[in-house]
C-alpha cells in the first residue's frame, strides 16, 4: 500500500476521473478537490460549474473517495483575469490558460490540498514527469494530439516536484476505455473547449462586457481606410472572421486577414495576402526555464501555439534581456502576448511571452535598411 495522500483536481471530466481511478488502484489515499474559478452570477447559459461539480461528485462516490470543493474565483480574477484584460487593452493576444495553471491549478490548489493533508497533488493533464538527480523534467504526454505541456510551461520546478500526471502515459482513447470499463458515467463526456471563463460563447460578446468599445480605422497595408473596427482588443493576428469588410469595390473577391494592430493609431491593419502573415523570427520575454537556464545560443524546437507540430529554431540571448528565436521555416500569425514554448525532444524546457515578430536578415537581404538593433526586421512593434 502506497501511503501517500493525494488530492486530485476533479473537473468533472473523464481525464481527472481516470487520474483518480488509477491512483486508487495503486493503493494511494485519494481525495478529490473541485475548483470553482469563475463566478457565473451573470446567469450565462454557458457556465457549467454546477453540472461539472455533479459529475465530479458522482465519480468520487463511485470510487469511494471524498470530494472537497473550493472557490478560487477571487484569486482567479486578481491573478489571471486582470492580467488578461491588461493584455487585451494593450492590443495583445493573451493566453490565460497558461497563467491559470501556474496561479490557480498549481498554486492555490496546491496550498489548499496541503491544508487538507496532501503529500502530492494530481491532475488529468496529458503530460509526464521524469525525476532525475538534478531535479524533475516535464515531458510531453504520450498522446501527441492531447499533449498539454504548452499550457504547463510557466510552472516552477517546485510546483512540478509534488505533482502527478496519471494519464500522461495514456492516449485519450485509452482513458475513455478505462473509464467505460470502470463504469464511470462520464466516460464519453465531451471535452471542454475554449478559454475556461468564456466557454463556448463568442469571444467578442464576452469581452465587450469588460472593455468598452474603442472604434478606429481598418486599413490595408498601404494605409487606405477600408472600414471601422469596434476595438483592437477584439482581434488577433491571422483572424479571418468578423472583419465586416467584404465586397469592396475594386478589390479581389478574396478573404481578408488581420495582419497587425497599430495601438498608437488605433488602426487594425488587414491584408488579402496570406503570405504576409508568415514570419521566421520573434523575440520573447518573461522567460521561465523549468530546469537550469540553458546555454545560449540553443538549437531546439518550439511551438507558438498549443497543438502545433514542433518547429526547429535557434534561440539566442538579447542584449536588452529575453531571447530572440529564429525559425527554420516561416510561421503563420505570430501574435504578441501569446507564449512560445521550447523543447528538447520530449522534454519541455520552458518558454516565454512573445513580444515582437519579424524577419531574419538572411531572408530580407543585405540592402534592407529596416534591420533592428537585435538583428531582425521587426513587425508587431505596437503589439
Amino acid at each position: 500500500m502506497n501511503a501517500d495522500r493525494v488530492i486530485v483536481g476533479m473537473s468533472g471530466g473523464v481525464d481527472s476521473s481516470v487520474a483518480a481511478l488509477l491512483l486508487r488502484r495503486e493503493g494511494r489515499d485519494v481525495a478529490g478537490l473541485f475548483m470553482k474559478n469563475w463566478d457565473e452570477d451573470d446567469g450565462s447559459e454557458f457556465c457549467t460549474a454546477q453540472a461539472d461539480y455533479e459529475d465530479a461528485a458522482r465519480v468520487c462516490d463511485k470510487l469511494g473517495i471524498e470530494l472537497h470543493s473550493a472557490n478560487f474565483a477571487a484569486e482567479y480574477w486578481d491573478d489571471v483575469f486582470t492580467a488578461f484584460l491588461d493584455e487585451c487593452r494593450a492590443g495583445r493576444t493573451p493566453n490565460p490558460d497558461v497563467l491559470c495553471n501556474r496561479e490557480i491549478k498549481f498554486k492555490q490548489f496546491s496550498r489548499y490540498a496541503e491544508a487538507l493533508g496532501a503529500d502530492r497533488t494530481a491532475t488529468g493533464h496529458y503530460a509526464r514527469l521524469h525525476h532525475t538527480g538534478a531535479g524533475v523534467q516535464l515531458l510531453k504526454g504520450r498522446d501527441a494530439a492531447k499533449d498539454q505541456t504548452y499550457f504547463l510551461q510557466a510552472l516552477t520546478a517546485q510546483q512540478l516536484t509534488a505533482a502527478l500526471f496519471p494519464v500522461g502515459e495514456l492516449t485519450k482513447a485509452e482513458v475513455r476505455r478505462i473509464a467505460r470499463r470502470a463504469g464511470l458515467h462520464n466516460h464519453d463526456k465531451k471535452d471542454s473547449t475554449g478559454i475556461c471563463f468564456i466557454g463556448e460563447r463568442r469571444f467578442r460578446d464576452f469581452l465587450q462586457r469588460y472593455l468598452p468599445h474603442n472604434p478606429g480605422a481598418v486599413t490595408d497595408e498601404s494605409g487606405a481606410v477600408l472600414g471601422e473596427h469596434p476595438g483592437l482588443a477584439y482581434y488577433t493576428r491571422g483572424q479571418r472572421q468578423g472583419l465586416a469588410i467584404g465586397g469592396l469595390a475594386g478589390r479581389p473577391e478574396a478573404p481578408w486577414y488581420v495582419l497587425d494592430k497599430d495601438s498608437e493609431r488605433n488602426q487594425l491593419i488587414v491584408t488579402q495576402n496570406p503570405a504576409a502573415l508568415l514570419n521566421d523570427w520573434l523575440s520573447a520575454g518573461r522567460l521561465n526555464w523549468l530546469t537550469a537556464a540553458p546555454q545560449l545560443p540553443l538549437r531546439c524546437t518550439a511551438k507558438i501555439r498549443h497543438g502545433q507540430p514542433d518547429q526547429a529554431v535557434v534561440v539566442q540571448a538579447q542584449t536588452e534581456g529575453g531571447v530572440s528565436v529564429a525559425f527554420d521555416e516561416p510561421q503563420r500569425a505570430i501574435a504578441p502576448g501569446q507564449y512560445v514554448c521550447f523543447y528538447d525532444g520530449d522534454v519541455c524546457l520552458g518558454g516565454g511571452v512573445i513580444e515582437r515578430f519579424g524577419e531574419r536578415p538572411a531572408r530580407v537581404g543585405a540592402g534592407n535598411q529596416g534591420l533592428a538593433a537585435n538583428g531582425a526586421v521587426e513587425g508587431g512593434r505596437r503589439g
